[in-house]
């Protein structure tokens, strides 16, 4: 298969190497990824000024790799509009460094790039090994090899991609696959004030994830549990059960 590969922790991270390193051998890899991490940057994209690319020759077996200074989602926009002769049969972003659960798929760059690629209604995958300090990738390229074997046979809604996260064990203490939900995950953000030598207050974003109350069938639930979650993410962010409710309610506006 033909397959574009790209993360938002940077073409240079280990995550990106061991994924497209690992599928070279048996489907036709390409990658385009940041030129540096740009971790949490959502779906943005670079409007106001130009892209710039590198061709990098440092992963082993892939058909080509690019950097560029834009976004993750960039990254996907550019080589199907300007560097791909035609469509990827897969579209897969990671191996992110760290989980992508719950409300981190609103911020996350990795899962932004696959949904990038949803977009083009490409059949897409986010995956994450859910350790910031990741250094065994075993598992998580065998899980992505193992869905690329019956990729042909899911189907996938209109602009819907899989977002999968996986535990930092050794394969064989992996206890299964879970289908899940995305969970909440809040994070108790607060903000360290700070002075620069300059004698400049700035603010320093910080916070930990608050996950104890997250229910079964939640992908923060399976990774609890030493589980592999799969959870489909579409596009499509309109409450539809609000719907008729919300008809009600306007009629008492009056123009």
């Amino acid at each position: 298969m033909r397959i574009l590969v790209s993360n938002d922790d940077g073409i240079y991270s280990s995550g990106i190497q061991a994924l497209s390193e690992g599928l070279s051998k048996d489907h036709e890899i390409y990658v385009v990824a940041p030129d540096r991490e740009r971790s949490a940057t959502g779906h943005s994209l670079t409007l106001h000024r130009p892209l710039r690319l590198d061709e990098v020759t440092h992963l082993k077996g892939i058909k080509a790799a690019y950097s560029t200074d834009g976004t993750p989602s960039d990254c996907i926009k550019i080589a199907i509009g300007a560097i791909l002769d035609k469509y990827p049969d897969i579209v897969i972003s990671g191996i992110n460094h760290g989980p992508n659960m719950g409300t981190d798929v609103l911020y996350s760059g990795t899962v932004s790039a696959a949904m990038e690629g949803a977009i083009f209604n490409i059949p897409s995958i986010a995956v994450s090994l859910a350790h910031n300090k990741p250094e065994d990738f075993e598992a998580a390229v065998t899980v992505v090899k193992n869905i690329i074997k019956i990729i042909d046979k899911i189907k996938f809604p209109d602009r819907t991609l899989l977002n999968i996260n996986v535990p930092p064990l050794p394969l064989a203490e992996i206890a299964g696959i879970k289908i899940t939900e995305l969970g909440v995950r809040p994070y108790n953000d607060y903000f360290e004030k700070r002075v620069d030598p300059r004698g400049r207050t700035y603010y320093w974003l910080a916070g930990e994830a608050l996950e104890e109350d997250e229910l079964p069938g939640t992908d923060v639930y399976a990774l609890r549990n030493n589980q592999i979650s799969i959870t489909p993410v579409t596009i499509h962010m309109t409450h539809s059960g609000m719907m008729t409710e919300l008809k009600e309610w306007i009629k008492q506006i009056k123009l």
